[in-house]
């Protein structure tokens, strides 16, 4: 199965690498090359971390469904985590330490 990803995220990934790289690396990766490691990511890794959201996603569904009194529509919210939330977490760290 390819994890395919909508062309925003696809974006804001390869926004993302750049700034890892120029960040963490001490050198610049291009906008071609930054695509191509996503791209490699999303296909090699990328089912590992698919498949064990699924799993994930079943545990935490049968200990919420031994709740009756959980709705089918709160389930995205149970199991729902923050899409490139990296920085955001770097920011406040690397202003935390200043």
């Amino acid at each position: 199965m390819t994890i395919e990803i909508s062309k925003d995220q696809r974006h804001k990934a390869i926004v993302s690498i750049e700034r890892y790289f120029s960040e963490n690396m001490e050198q610049k990766i291009g906008n071609i090359a930054a695509g191509a490691l996503l791209g490699f990511i999303l296909e090699e890794i990328g089912p590992t971390l698919y498949n064990q959201g699924v799993t994930d996603t079943q545990k935490r569904l049968q200990i919420l469904f031994s709740d009756l009194d959980m709705k089918l529509s709160e389930i995205d919210i149970e199991v729902h985590e923050d899409e490139f939330d990296y920085w955001r977490k770097y920011d406040k760290q690397v202003k935390a330490k200043r």
